[in-house]
C-alpha cells in the first residue's frame, strides 16, 4: 500500500470514528475497507474506528470475545482472526485480520452504548436477510461465550470441591442453586417449566442469567480458596452464601428474582445457527474455484 493510500485510509477511518460516515455507506463504509487476496477481510483497527472507538486497544475486548466464541464453536480461529503487523505512516503496528464472520462476532460483542455499534449490528442483520433463519443477534453470541465460561469454571469448582473433601457433589451443587434461587435445581427446573427435559437448564438460560451463574460459581470458588474451607458442611455453606449474595445483588439492581427470568432458545440451536452464518459469510467472500481445463485427447498412442 502506498503512502497516499495509507493516508486516505486513515482519513476515512477518522471520519467514521466521528460518526460522519454511515456504516452501510457503499463508498466509504464497511465494504469499502475490505481487503482481498483470494478471500475478503478487514483490519480490526479500521473496524474499531468505524464503530466509534478511539483505536484498537479499547476495542480488543470485543475481538478477544470473538476469539472465545470461535473456540467454543470449534470454528478454526486462524482462518477468521489472524495477527498481522501493519505499516501506517512508516510505523509498524500490531493489528488483526478479520473475516466477515469475525467482524460480525466482534460487532455483536462491542459496546452497544455506542450509536455506531447499534448501526453496525443492524447492518449485519440486514446482510443476513437472505438466510435470516440462521442469523443470531448480540444476545445469542454473548450466550455462547458465557456458556463456555460457565462450563470451564464449573470444572474448576468441581476440582476444588473434591480437593476440599466434598462427600456429595450433587448436594454441594444444589446448595449454590438454593442460595441463588431459594430452591434446589430440581425444583427450579419444575418452576421454570423445564422439568420434562433431560438437557441442562443452563443451556436454556439467557445471557443475564448465565452471567449471574458464572459470577456465583467463580465467587464460590474464590470463597473456598480464600477461607481454606474443607468438608461437606463448610463447602455447602460457602456455595449457598455465594448464591444468596448474587440473588440479593440482582434484586437490588433490577428488582427481579433470578427464578423469574425467562428461558431462552436451546443454546445448541443457537450454536448451529451461528455455524451456518459462518458458512454463509464464507460463501459471500470466497471466490468460486476456476474449473481446470483438460486437454483434448490427440488420438495419438
Amino acid at each position: 500500500m502506498s503512502h497516499d493510500e495509507q493516508s486516505g485510509s486513515l482519513l476515512e477511518a477518522n471520519d467514521v470514528a466521528q460518526g460522519i460516515v454511515p456504516f452501510e455507506d457503499q463508498t466509504r463504509g464497511f465494504e469499502a475497507f475490505a481487503k482481498s487476496n483470494g478471500a475478503t477481510w478487514w483490519f480490526a483497527s479500521d473496524l474499531a474506528r468505524m464503530l466509534g472507538y478511539a483505536g484498537l486497544k479499547p476495542f480488543m475486548k470485543a475481538v478477544e470475545k470473538a476469539m472465545a466464541v470461535c473456540m467454543t464453536l470449534e470454528i478454526p480461529l486462524t482462518d477468521n482472526i489472524r495477527e498481522e503487523y501493519r505499516l501506517l505512516d512508516g510505523i509498524k503496528e500490531k493489528d488483526f485480520r478479520l473475516t466477515r464472520f469475525a467482524c460480525y462476532l466482534t460487532v455483536m460483542n462491542a459496546d452497544i452504548s455506542k450509536p455506531l455499534v447499534a448501526q453496525a449490528q443492524g447492518y449485519f442483520s440486514q446482510l443476513a436477510a437472505a438466510f435470516h433463519e440462521h442469523f443470531r443477534n448480540s444476545d445469542d453470541v454473548q450466550r455462547i461465550q458465557t456458556r463456555g465460561e460457565v462450563t470451564q469454571h464449573e470444572k474448576s469448582l468441581s476440582r476444588m470441591a473434591y480437593q476440599s473433601n466434598v462427600e456429595n457433589y450433587a448436594f454441594f451443587q444444589d446448595a449454590g442453586y438454593r442460595g441463588m434461587y431459594n430452591m434446589n435445581l430440581r425444583a427450579l427446573k419444575e418452576y421454570k417449566g423445564h422439568d420434562g427435559s433431560k438437557k441442562p437448564l443452563l443451556d436454556f438460560m439467557g445471557s443475564t442469567e448465565l452471567a449471574a451463574n458464572l459470577f456465583r460459581i467463580t465467587q464460590t470458588e474464590e470463597k473456598i480458596r480464600r477461607e481454606g474451607i474443607k468438608g461437606q458442611f463448610g463447602l455447602e455453606n460457602a456455595a449457598e452464601q455465594a448464591g444468596a449474595i448474587v440473588r440479593k445483588t440482582m434484586q437490588e439492581i433490577s428488582g427481579q428474582k433470578p427464578e423469574d427470568l425467562p428461558l431462552a432458545d436451546d443454546i445448541q440451536r443457537v450454536k448451529s445457527g451461528i455455524k451456518r452464518t459462518h458458512k454463509e459469510f464464507q460463501k459471500m467472500d470466497t471466490p468460486p474455484a476456476i474449473p481446470s481445463r483438460r486437454r483434448k485427447p490427440t488420438g495419438k498412442s
